[in-house]
């Protein structure tokens, strides 16, 4: 296993994050694909034995009990201080804002629920899940900044976000004193790039570290074409992200399998070979042991100069999809970080991500 520092922050982690969205009781929440406790417990005992410290759920996952899997495991797996744990919140609900919570005080009853689904006492990042426009930023990053201050979390990070946001609500934390983001998590895999015409400069130039999800693009840099998955049967929003554009993906796709066959690997090792030549930790979620046994091994890949000139050759220009299609911005005449707007969202919608 390779390590690499996470961003401006003290975190050593490993450069395969184990995505624990796919962990959580099947017969709750929005996926019907995710699998069980003792898998769950399986997948995460081989993870660790592979080398693999970085741990990345949230409390939306499965109502939570993605959270009190992944964090019972590692209790008993693991010392605290040799791991390093993610969570995120979500955005202020209908039911908070009609009883007058602002947004300080939903990300610290947000963090006190994700520590006791954990079991533990602190997270090492704590991360603004998705960007909520109907508060203002500044209560969202008192509340972290607290969290920060108390213990309760160790560094904050923040996902689907536009780099104007993160450059705006980094300077907002920078003026008042606020610890700042140390982390973006965005949707970048081969076939969306979209990441590398503004955050991922911006990354570069304040050393945020990137650290994607959707990294196999829900399994369709993971497999030839006509395979299939039950997760790519059942998960309605994966075909939202990638269905439109399969044409012109489709040609990036055969040439991950030509070099996959060049090198004698599978397609996985090759898509995540490329992706840790541009991010430090990319997200790979698990269902099945073999799944991160073989992101594991795309550390054994060297892709020479040509090989990413060539994967990247047939990419075209991507319209936002996902979370980032769904949950937009209504232009106003303030700055966003100060008036929240009147978009609505449902919660369920916005937390499909790996």
């Amino acid at each position: 296993m390779e390590y690499v520092q996470l961003g401006n922050s003290d975190l050593c982690v490993s450069r395969i994050c184990l995505g624990c969205m796919g962990f959580g009781d099947p017969a709750i929440g929005q996926h019907t694909w995710t699998v069980g406790e003792q898998q769950t417990r399986q997948i995460i005992r081989r993870s660790l034995d592979l080398g693999v410290n970085f741990f990345d759920t949230a409390i939306a996952y499965q109502l939570g009990t993605s959270e009190q899997y992944v964090g019972k495991a590692l209790r008993d797996m693991a010392r605290r201080e040799e791991v390093v744990v993610a969570t995120k919140f979500l955005p202020r609900t209908d039911q908070e804002i009609q009883k007058g919570i602002d947004g300080r005080r939903h990300v610290l009853d947000s963090i006190d629920s994700s520590l006791q689904h954990l079991g533990m006492d602190y997270v090492d990042l704590y991360i603004y899940h998705i960007w909520d426009y109907r508060t203002p930023a500044e209560e969202i990053m008192e509340g972290l900044n607290e969290t920060v201050r108390t213990g309760k979390a160790r560094y904050i990070g923040i996902a689907n976000v536009y780099a104007y946001q993160l450059a705006k609500i980094n300077s907002m934390a920078e003026k008042y004193g606020w610890t700042r983001f140390v982390s973006v998590q965005n949707h970048y895999n081969l076939i969306m790039r979209e990441e590398e015409r503004e955050m991922q400069p911006l990354c570069h130039e304040d050393n945020i570290a990137q650290t994607p999800y959707s990294a196999l693009a829900s399994g369709k840099l993971a497999k030839h074409p006509g395979e299939t998955s039950r997760r790519q049967e059942e998960d309605t929003f994966m075909h939202f992200k990638y269905d439109a554009t399969a044409e012109q993906d489709k040609h990036i796709v055969e040439r991950v399998i030509e070099l996959a066959d060049r090198y004698s690997v599978e397609m996985t090792q090759i898509s995540l070979a490329w992706l840790l030549t541009k991010v430090e930790s990319p997200i790979v979620g698990a269902t099945r042991v073999h799944h991160i046994q073989d992101a594991v091994k795309s550390l054994d890949v060297t892709l020479t100069a040509e090989d990413i000139r060539y994967l990247e050759e047939p990419y075209s220009p991507h319209n936002l999809s996902g979370v980032m299609a769904v949950n937009k911005p209504v232009m106003t005449n303030e700055p966003v970080w100060v008036t929240a707007s009147k978009n609505r969202y449902r919660p369920g919608d916005l937390t499909h991500e790996e």
